[in-house]
């Protein structure tokens, strides 16, 4: 599980009803939420949350660098509330599923300082696609 509610607590974030529903429907490993279905999964638990209130939240926790909001291929945003253990992103290219990888190696360290021009490097983002195997699988 990830830690995000302890990290909230941890800040003294104000933990409404509202608040504390989003968080724990963020929370968790592999978590990669669209905005729409984290008020789906809310409202099924609380069902007097509202739209505005979910994507308020949403706003929030961005802002607040306890969440990443991962955009891939023109598809919506997702939620990722791994947001403080470097990770990349494996994205399947048929259904938009995510999942967090590890990979070893520095990936500053892939390119080469004649490729850098001139700027000082400071952070990668790598993304790995392909297709997953429930895509994969004939139906």
């Amino acid at each position: 599980m990830s830690d995000l509610l302890q990290r909230l607590r941890g800040r003294g974030w104000r933990m409404t009803a509202q608040r504390r529903v989003v968080a724990e429907v963020l929370d968790g490993d592999h978590v990669h939420l669209t905005a729409d279905e984290v008020l789906a999964q809310a409202t099924a638990r609380l069902p007097e949350i509202s739209r505005a209130t979910v994507y308020n939240t949403l706003g929030e926790l961005v802002s607040l660098g306890e969440v990443i909001e991962v955009a891939t291929d023109g598809r919506a945003k997702r939620y990722d509330p791994n947001a403080h253990r470097p990770h990349q992103h494996l994205v399947c290219s048929s259904c938009g599923t995510i999942r967090d990888v590890h990979p070893t190696g520095d990936p500053l360290s892939a390119l080469p300082p004649t490729e850098r021009f001139g700027f000082a490097v400071s952070a990668a983002e790598v993304t790995y696609r392909g297709v997953c195997p429930d895509c994969r699988s004939p139906q």
